[in-house]
């Protein structure tokens, strides 16, 4: 199932557990880091694993669960306690490298056996820029676990990690530094061929601005988007819902490469083999979401 978007859910909070649940989105991720006051670690983790067990029909909607970072004592602790909870994956923040992942599919391996989870099911997903170390690390993940699902980005922790005022410049737009960071991300889940998704549109209350940055990253390249409030998801799912005016365009320009040429023409421009395979991609995605 490709995930066009996922929800952060506070994992302490029964009453957004439940909106998010109604919301549409592809996935739930049950947060334990940010969202979760260190006094309250304990509890969410309980909330969590019993919101996992309550909900194993995941046909309609996939449970993630982002955990501390690796390189705290919270982490371990974290997968403990809600691995027996057979979760769709987490979501590992503030990766360094390909290593945490491996570390990770370790640790979730003993765990899996421990619980009589099935062995390899729970995924993982990268939050793959959040450090300064992480940015030279994006080309390492290709073929470093088969639990790699998606790389995915942030730009408020590594503005914070490398000390910046702000992410942003005069005009509001990304600095430099994070338009990197974002590029480096949809290449490096490109090359490890897993899913990469776009990071938060922090102002929720920006209908429009969510919607043309969705649309942005659609074009670019990433196949679906980090949701905070559940207003958000209808935007976001629509972003990474090819139209039906993209398929039928996407088929004629199958059709048209149908006599073997390498060039075609249509609506006035000359196709190359490029444009195949967008085509051929668009109506993947759309036939994936179909079923």
């Amino acid at each position: 199932m490709d995930l066009r978007s996922m929800l952060f859910v506070p994992g302490d909070s029964e009453r957004k557990l439940a909106k998010g649940a109604s919301s549409g989105a592809d996935a739930l991720v049950l947060d334990l880091e940010d969202s979760v006051p260190a006094d309250r670690i304990e509890a969410a983790r309980a909330m969590v694993r019993e919101y996992l067990g309550s909900h194993r029909d995941r046909s309609r909607q996939q449970l993630w669960v982002r955990i501390n970072p690796l390189s705290t004592d919270k982490a371990l602790a974290d997968l403990a306690a809600i691995t027996a909870g057979a979760p769709d994956g987490i979501v590992l923040p503030k990766t360094n490298s390909s290593a945490d992942v491996i570390a990770a599919g370790h640790y979730l391996s003993a765990l899996e056996v421990r619980e009589g989870v099935p062995r390899g099911s729970v995924r993982i997903f990268a939050i793959a820029t959040e450090t300064a170390p992480a940015l030279f690390a994006l080309g390492s993940f290709a073929g470093c676990s088969p639990r790699l699902a998606g790389i995915t980005w942030g730009a408020e922790d590594l503005a914070a990690a490398l000390g910046a005022a702000t992410n942003r410049d005069d005009k509001g737009e990304l600095e430099f530094t994070y338009r990197l960071a974002r590029s480096l991300c949809l290449a490096g889940a490109v090359a490890a061929g897993v899913q990469p998704l776009d990071t938060v549109f922090v102002d929720f209350r920006d209908s429009e601005g969510l919607r043309a940055e969705s649309r942005a990253a659609a074009r670019a390249g990433f196949t679906g988007k980090i949701a905070i409030h559940p207003d958000q998801v209808p935007i976001i799912n629509q972003a990474f819902t090819p139209s039906a005016e993209e398929v039928a365009h996407a088929r004629r320009v199958i059709e048209a490469f149908a006599a073997g040429a390498g060039t075609v023409a249509l609506d006035g421009k000359m196709l190359d083999l490029p444009h195949l395979k967008q085509a051929r991609r668009v109506l993947e995605i759309a036939g994936r979401l179909r079923d």
